[in-house]
């Protein structure tokens, strides 16, 4: 088996001192984790979410995600609703990187590469990735938005030109302009109540 990983599942404050070996790091981790979980023959969707748990969301800066997500509302919502909210996007997260990780049946042999070229302004930068799938030409390319708060951490995902960001945003913009940020409240609370 041909793995261009780390095999060390345990991440160092060193694999967060730039943004490109954080990213690197995460997503090396992330997806190593979900061979092993392969080869052993584990590769359920619950131990798939699991993993993400356990791997990813601890490097995702989820309250600076959801301020983002809803911009002008956020400073009108009281603590437990602004918990809701990241509740919430955390929760879709899990159900969204499980599937998309999950599609992948085979990962006999992965590389991950950063662009050489970080852009960086002030605690924020963007990564770029490709992560090359059982030496398929064409690798998968991943824009990676981080900020800097004690570590570098993931705040959003873009991929094939889609951020995850804008994709609750419009989600969340739509309900409210509609019934208002109440109903939506509402019905996240439902759906966090839900499986």
């Amino acid at each position: 088996m041909n793995m261009a990983l780390a095999t060390n599942n345990i991440l160092s404050i060193n694999d967060f001192n730039t943004p490109s070996a954080a990213a690197l790091s995460i997503f090396e981790n992330t997806l190593s984790s979900i061979q092993d979980l392969r080869t052993q023959q584990k590769a359920t969707p619950e131990n798939i979410k699991g993993l993400i748990k356990e791997k990813l969301l601890p490097n995702i800066a989820i309250k600076f995600s959801t301020q983002l997500t809803l911009k002008k509302h956020w400073h009108n919502l009281d603590h437990q609703q602004q918990q809701i909210f990241q509740d919430y996007i955390v929760k879709s997260l899990i159900k969204d990187y499980a599937g998309a990780l999950s599609s992948y049946d085979k990962f006999d042999s992965l590389k991950i590469s950063a662009d050489p070229n970080v852009k960086r302004k002030d605690d924020k930068s963007i990564v770029k990735l490709s992560i090359n799938l059982n030496n398929d030409p064409k690798p998968i390319r991943i824009s990676i938005k981080m900020i800097y708060s004690q570590q570098w951490r993931v705040y959003d995902v873009v991929f094939s030109g889609i951020s995850l960001i804008k994709t609750y945003k419009a989600q969340f913009d739509s309900h409210i302009k509609r019934k208002g940020i109440d109903s939506l409240t509402k019905k996240l609370i439902k759906k966090l109540a839900q499986n």
